[in-house]
């Protein structure tokens, strides 16, 4: 393990105080596969006492770190085992377990907790479709409580029944939320190529793979590269991609420290730290006032997804040389409503989901947070879905699909979340249907590049 000092640290201090510099999130995952009983009651009480048990000096050791180094950590959450997978081995009613779990969140005091997932690439398993057609009430009824469902890898290809069926469940978790301003779908992500360690919500689950209980860590600073940039006004295009490389090594040094500090604190072994650039609403910490310091116009025009691609590949290089355990998704996010400069540009028409579309095939994970009509189609959502879920396919990265429909809303017309969720235009969509596309169900092959044996 790399030792990390305070010293180290020190010339971030000004990225902390100016910046917007945080950790965005410290999350503990927590193994449930030990918690299955053939009583489903039990089976609960099972995942509610090891949730508590393993977490509960998640959040003060947060906050101590927080006052004794002076990093802010804006979330302190846990991510759980796939819940589709208790409910194949104890049975029982899915929404037992989701409110098992909010109360264990009550419990323990964190922000969210992720887990309440399918993993179905290849076809659903015992307990995979039931869990799913719970979703939009479990996500009504909880409040901390997120939801993912993977539909497809490079190594199965897509599963077109499960596009088609997640097109309906958005579409219901919007209509079952309308009266809390559609939350359900904000709490929702549909996958492509999941990571297992991803601590970044609402997309976070405990992997099949991942030891009994790990800390994992996610980084931001979108505010700290576009400061770095606006000291470069004359540069080129190959320094400005060094300087954003070397301002990631700063920023993951960061997550590194407070990595450490809380795996040692709390005795539970050290995952990932995730140095994705996540961006909240405040004006400072913008991913789309990046590209356009490095000289679009405004996000959506032409350019900006070479802008991305350097910005992605730039802040992975930097990150891998200040620690030997990045993972999770590690990039740069475009999740519109969560980001002040991608509000704006979409208010003014300049940034569409097409374009926005195409950036996903160069950054972190995929359509991410953009309100559409609230009368859109379910199988127009699926075949969204499908869309983002071939891009991630063919390319062997991560992409998602966070789409809100805002019930009783049409394009231009604003929903508000609040907090780091933001808030957003309703951006106007392709309304031609596919419907028979998406209503033949079946398997999308898996692409040739997945022959790697």
């Amino acid at each position: 393990m790399i030792e990390i000092k305070t010293e180290d640290i020190l010339e971030t201090i000004g990225m902390i105080e100016n910046e917007n510099l945080d950790i965005r999130t410290i999350t503990m995952g927590i193994s449930l596969l030990d918690c299955a009983d053939s009583d489903p009651k039990k089976a609960c009480d099972k995942i509610y006492e090891k949730i508590v048990r393993k977490a509960e000096n998640l959040v003060k050791t947060g906050e101590d770190i927080e006052r004794e180094y002076g990093i802010p950590i804006i979330n302190k959450r846990v991510s759980v085992t796939p819940i589709s997978m208790l409910l194949a081995a104890s049975g029982g009613d899915p929404l037992l377990y989701a409110k098992t779990l909010e109360r264990a969140v009550d419990t323990i005091g964190v922000n969210f907790l992720g887990g309440y997932s399918a993993l179905v690439q290849k076809g659903f398993a015992k307990g995979d479709e039931a869990l799913i057609r719970s979703i939009p009430e479990a996500l009504d009824i909880t409040d901390h409580i997120c939801s993912s469902v993977n539909i497809g890898s490079t190594k199965t290809g897509i599963n077109m029944d499960a596009v088609k069926l997640m097109g309906q469940i958005v579409k219901e978790a919007a209509d079952i939320t309308a009266y809390k301003d559609c939350i359900g779908p904000a709490k929702l992500v549909v996958f492509c190529n999941a990571p297992e360690d991803n601590p970044f919500m609402a997309g976070a689950f405990h992997g099949p793979g991942e030891p009994d209980c790990v800390i994992n860590v996610g980084v931001s600073g979108p505010g700290v590269v576009r400061s770095a940039l606006t000291k470069i006004p004359d540069a080129n295009i190959t320094e400005v991609a060094e300087m954003v490389k070397r301002t990631a090594f700063k920023i993951t040094r960061v997550g590194q420290l407070v990595a450490n500090e809380a795996s040692r604190r709390l005795d539970v072994p050290f995952g990932i730290v995730d140095l994705s650039l996540a961006p909240t609403p405040a004006v400072g910490d913008s991913v789309a006032y990046i590209l356009e310091e490095m000289g679009l116009e405004q996000c959506g025009a032409h350019g900006t997804t070479a802008c991305l691609a350097l910005l992605n590949d730039a802040v992975k290089k930097g990150g891998v040389m200040a620690s030997s355990s990045v993972g999770g998704l590690s990039g740069a996010f475009i999740p519109v409503s969560e980001d002040a400069g991608m509000i704006k540009a979409a208010r003014s028409g300049c940034l569409k989901i097409e374009k926005l579309e195409a950036m996903t095939a160069v950054c972190s994970v995929g359509l991410d947070m953009i309100v559409i009509p609230g009368d859109t189609t379910p199988e127009v959502i699926s075949a969204i879905i499908a869309d983002e879920a071939a891009i991630g396919m063919v390319n062997s990265k991560t992409t998602a699909v966070r789409v809100i429909p805002a019930v009783g809303k049409n394009v231009g017309d604003e929903l508000s979340f609040g907090g780091l969720l933001g808030s957003g235009p309703v951006m106007p969509i392709n309304t031609a249907s596919p419907e028979k596309f998406i209503s033949r169900g079946g398997r999308i092959p898996a692409p040739l590049q997945s022959l790697k044996n």
